[in-house]
């Protein structure tokens, strides 16, 4: 009886649902056009089309901007077709829509060419020049609220980063676009609205001031006392970012009277051991001599012994324990396994500006002035790459989750950080090369290395550590595959930081008696091999041979 029930009732659902239907497919027929339903239907579905049809930012930006005011619209990357439909589409008496003109970038510039390897920094010499990026005649669009841009995206995948000139382009045009209708108004509210899965470049337009992602659209409301500041700096990095570069006065004194009052500090991060705590100590005190006036902050994981932090801490950083971050594509065990540690220092967001500098470099000249530089501002490294050594950094918690985030999809040349930031930031600016001179001497520049200019600012030592070596040379010169790192001169001029440094803290950078060992071995290596620069023969009187620390 109970299975006769079920079976009845079952008939009688399907035939209910057979009867609705028929009178939906009824009300379509007859009455959708008079209650535009099918229209309806469309505008929410049909997603390339709804820009036009029914903007997902208008209600938005109408709600930020606080009424009925009618709202004036710059359209970027859109050809004449779209902005007609636009113009249709649109919200009537609310918008007013207006088709920003510029010539597009020459499909023959790449990007190398505004990325180039090296550049003229003598300002003795002529200057070097970049390539044109066309903006539009900006005066002619001075009232802007809202600036829509059609990003484009082509050849772009989330597994590494994007140089496309055409994309810089857009960007450029509508930061360019934003600063001239705002500006000196910092208080008029201007709007970016980028429409493209891609999403406009994160180096210019910050993921703080995102409004609202639905969707390929993306609505910024950007501080535009930054983005100012981003669109003086030069469209690459063939030419030195202002205000250092000898370039246009007017623009470097805008810039300069336009600076932010807020903390910052020079910022180092210790993990994994204690091998770079003299490096730190010394970095420390050479920073202090030049009379600073900066807060120096260390970050340092568990690895790092109370013993080195009471070093550390007398040397003077402040110091603060974090969790160290694996670098996903470095081999187990390398030397750059932890080095993705670094991306804390974006979690630093009590202060408005830092600059990270690695705890193997040496300051020697005061470099203050490095932080009126906005992110991400640092000195070359090769082809189209800067070195992470010194960088200008602008903490921000979302910008850490973007990192995070993309540390598992985007690759790194050299499987450390300094390959995932080049193609995470690929627009940045470039500093002077003696804000960071790099202890590096190939076949075309060997003859430099005891050449080393006085006026540097700060000195990168790559290669074998001058902690690590004996004070009488650079040991570099024992290894073959190392003596491009070599120069007497730069070793020297550590040790004579180390000579200056207070007794108590020269205690940190003993030798182990595994680190004595090592050098000897070296040494021994060199004179069996007869390397011709001939250190091996140098006679060694670093009194920490005889001192060794556990």
């Amino acid at each position: 009886m109970a299975h006769k029930t079920l079976h009845s009732n079952q008939k009688l659902f399907t035939l209910s649902l057979i009867l609705l239907s028929l009178s939906l497919l009824i009300f379509f027929i007859f009455f959708g056009s008079k209650y535009n339903v099918v229209n309806r239907f469309k505008v929410e579905t049909d997603q390339p089309n709804q820009f036009f049809t029914n903007p997902r930012w208008f209600d938005l930006i109408q709600e930020e901007s606080n009424g009925d005011k009618k709202i004036k619209v710059g359209l970027v990357n859109f050809n004449d077709e779209e902005v007609s439909q636009y113009e249709v589409h649109g919200h009537g008496s609310l918008v007013d829509t207006v088709r920003v003109h510029f010539d597009r970038v020459s499909k023959k510039r790449e990007w190398k060419d505004f990325f180039p390897v090296w550049i003229n920094e003598d300002s003795n010499l002529h200057p070097s020049t970049c390539p044109e990026i066309p903006m539009p005649r900006l005066e002619e669009y001075l009232d802007l609220d809202v600036v829509v841009a059609k990003v484009p995206c082509d050849g772009w995948t989330s597994k590494a980063g994007m140089r496309d000139v055409f994309r810089l382009q857009v960007n450029l045009v509508v930061a360019n676009l934003l600063v001239s209708s705002g500006w000196p108004d910092v208080k008029q509210e201007v709007y970016a609205v980028f429409i493209g899965h891609c999403g406009p470049m994160p180096e210019i337009f910050r993921c703080d001031d995102l409004l609202r992602k639905e969707g390929d659209h993306w609505v910024y409301k950007p501080e535009l006392k930054r983005l100012k500041q981003k669109v003086l700096m030069p469209p690459g990095t063939c030419q030195i970012a202002y205000p250092f570069g000898k370039t246009d006065n007017a623009r470097q004194n805008k810039l300069k009277n336009r600076q932010f009052n807020h903390r910052e500090a020079y910022v180092t991060v210790l993990h994994s051991s204690d091998a770079y705590v003299c490096g730190a100590i010394a970095l420390a005190q050479s920073i202090i001599r030049t009379n600073s006036t900066k807060d120096l902050l260390l970050l340092h994981d568990e690895h790092v012994s109370p013993r080195s932090l009471t070093g550390l801490r007398t040397a003077g950083w402040k110091t603060r324990q974090i969790e160290r971050i694996r670098s996903p594509f470095a081999k187990k065990g390398s030397y750059n396994e932890w080095n993705y540690s670094k991306l804390r220092i974006w979690l630093l967001t009590w202060y408005h500006k830092v600059v990270f500098i690695d705890s193997d470099l040496l300051v020697f000249k005061d470099m203050d002035w490095v932080f009126h530089y906005p992110q991400i501002s640092a000195a070359g490294n090769d082809r189209t790459l800067f070195n992470s050594g010194i960088m200008v950094i602008e903490p921000s918690l979302c910008t850490f989750e973007d990192l995070m985030l993309k540390s598992f999809k985007v690759g790194s040349y050299n499987g450390g950080d300094q390959g995932f930031l080049n193609e995470v930031f690929t627009w940045w600016h470039r500093l002077p090369n003696e804000v960071n001179f790099l202890k590096y001497f190939d076949g075309n520049h060997s003859l430099d290395r005891e050449k080393i200019p006085d006026d540097l600012s700060a000195i990168h030592y790559l290669g074998l550590k001058p902690w690590m070596c004996y004070r009488d040379y650079d040991c570099n010169w024992d290894i073959k595959e190392r003596q491009v790192f070599a120069s007497d001169k730069a070793h020297e001029k550590w040790w004579q930081v180390y000579d200056e440094m207070p007794e108590r803290l020269k205690q940190y950078c003993g030798l182990s008696p595994h680190m004595n060992w090592r050098i000897k071995k070296w040494r021994r290596i060199a004179k069996k091999l007869s390397l011709p620069d001939e250190h091996w023969k140098i006679g060694v009187t670093d009194p920490r041979q005889y001192n060794l620390v556990q």
